[in-house]
């Protein structure tokens, strides 16, 4: 089958890789090499590194914006029955959609129509779900909201991370797209209208996202911070002895319910780590990173702060 894939994710890579096993894969498109790091140097895409690795001679576009003059023209050339996309980034215009003679589709790293949008695998862990999954849909204009093929589902664990659910789900996504590809081919792929009244949508994460609000219940804060890892983390204020405040990454904690004190403040500190009160309950702090220095346990951060602690709050 001729396919034009479109991805910038590293999520994608199996997903490409199978293509290119098992299609004809005559494009891929992705978004511009972007300044990355300190020196803000350019930087591929992971899509076009893997074509790079792989030695793939495929055609690769790599336009500002799909709307980009010679984008529609480069997709009427290559003439695919399908394109399939995970991870893009942009939204395709009506007229690219229109291009493949067979079907235009989406890997969605969410069970539609649940989680829609920019970051799905975060928001599944930020909101206690205990499955998440990939949908192959059909694409349409809106966000996510095209018609479902069909869905792969697996369990998210109980110390699951953003990064370790990403991976899981990149693994299952050929499979997936394997069957649905499968089923177009033979004219029996089903299209399931998505349930609008269970819809919903996540966005992109923000600065302001990452800050840990210790008001908020200890268990919302420690799926917080495994949704934020392991990119960007999350940031958290602790008070010092002076009254001052400094900030931490948290890349890791855990729940302690029998506790309580002031939002904030500072119960306990010893082997095990910082103990922090919340609004209810407390998180024991493992792994934290103050601003320019190295990941370490929090208690060797204590060792090397005076931390203020409310002597009377732990019960």
């Amino acid at each position: 089958m001729k396919v034009v894939f479109a991805g910038t994710g590293d999520i994608g890579i199996p997903s490409l890789r199978y293509l290119l096993e098992k299609h004809e894969l005559v494009g891929v498109l992705s978004q511009p090499d972007r300044p990355a790091g300190r020196r803000r140097e350019l930087k591929a895409p992971a899509i076009k590194e893997e074509l790079i690795r792989l030695s793939s001679e495929t055609p690769l576009l790599q336009p500002e914006s799909p709307r980009d003059p010679g984008v529609l023209d480069w997709f009427q050339e290559l003439a695919p029955q399908v394109m399939v996309t995970m991870a893009y980034g942009r939204i395709l215009p009506k007229a690219l959609l229109e291009v493949p003679s067979l079907a235009c589709l989406n890997i969605h790293a969410s069970l539609l129509p649940r989680h829609r949008g920019a970051s799905p695998i975060q928001s599944a862990i930020a909101s206690g779900d205990r499955e998440s999954g990939v949908s192959i849909m059909h694409m349409a204009e809106g966000l996510d909201t095209g018609d479902v093929i069909l869905d792969k589902r697996i369990p998210i664990g109980r110390r699951e991370t953003a990064g370790s659910l990403s991976e899981r789900l990149s693994l299952i996504s050929p499979v997936a797209l394997e069957e649905a590809l499968r089923l177009l081919a033979s004219g029996e792929a089903p299209r399931y209208i998505q349930d609008e009244s269970q819809a919903t949508v996540t966005g992109k994460i923000l600065r302001a996202d990452t800050q840990l609000d210790w008001s908020r219940p200890a268990e919302e804060l420690e799926r917080k911070i495994r949704s934020l890892q392991p990119r960007p983390g999350t940031a958290a204020n602790l008070i010092l002895e002076d009254g001052s405040v400094i900030l931490i990454k948290v890349h890791s904690a855990i729940v302690a319910r029998q506790v309580s004190g002031k939002p904030g403040s500072i119960l306990r500190i010893d082997s095990r780590g910082v103990l922090v009160a919340c609004g209810e309950g407390g998180l024991l702090l493992g792994s934290v990173q103050p601003e320019g220095g190295g990941r370490m346990h929090s208690g060797a951060f204590a060792r090397g702060h005076a931390l203020l602690v409310e002597r009377h709050g732990a019960s």
